[in-house]
């Protein structure tokens, strides 16, 4: 009886209602958030997986610039029909270097997360260029521009390798000084290339589930 007398107190002063919807509310989140927050191996970077070299930083910034994240995802699921079309699902570790994610998650065009290697660099390139010249359905549009714009323009990658350092990624500082070395001479079209071929590498040879 003294349950129901408190249930139906609940149930008719609004305030006590809300307060009770959001310790509830806030117990559910904390059971979910809690584990990945405190959990070593959510965070832990998957074997073979490397810290992004400076052309193939270079180029997932030009991937952000260029909005490729709006038709293409990078995170395979663990559906059947996925795993068959993409390869093996995505797990936690392959992303520990990737700030931000880059998951995405509309499909106007093919997920991306094991494109690394299914195609040449050649291939690549001219896709970029003109895509119909390779896929003809294609309705992904063109980006000439990139073979003609140099990387690194603003020379910003020691910079950014350096705020990346800060944060846990195992930069050295040779590599961050020989990072504008690395980009000298390479054109944006290059380093969106050599970004696109590092993706699923963490996972290559691995058997499908």
């Amino acid at each position: 009886m003294k349950l129901v007398s408190l249930h139906r107190k609940i149930e008719r002063n609004s305030g006590l209602l809300i307060f009770g919807i959001l310790v509830v509310s806030s117990i559910g989140g904390l059971v979910q958030v809690l584990p990945i927050v405190l959990g070593d191996a959510h965070g832990a970077p998957a074997a073979g997986l490397a810290v992004y070299s400076p052309l193939e930083l270079e180029g997932r910034d030009l991937y952000i610039r260029e909005s490729c994240s709006t038709c293409h995802t990078q995170q395979v699921r663990p559906l059947l029909a996925e795993v068959k079309r993409y390869g093996p699902y995505s797990r936690a570790g392959e992303f520990a270097y990737d700030r931000p994610f880059l998951w995405g998650s509309k499909r106007t065009g093919p997920d991306l997360a094991r494109i690394g290697g299914k195609y040449n660099d050649d291939w690549q390139r001219m896709h970029l260029l003109d895509p119909r010249s390779v896929v003809p359905a294609s309705i992904m549009p063109a980006y000439p521009w990139l073979a003609s714009r140099d990387a690194d323009q603003g020379r910003t990658i020691q910079a950014r390798m350096r705020a990346l350092q800060q944060l846990g990624h195992p930069y050295s500082d040779q590599d961050i000084a020989a990072a504008p070395a690395a980009l000298e001479g390479r054109t944006e079209l290059e380093a969106l290339v050599a970004y696109l071929q590092s993706l699923g590498r963490s996972m290559a040879g691995e058997p499908q589930p």
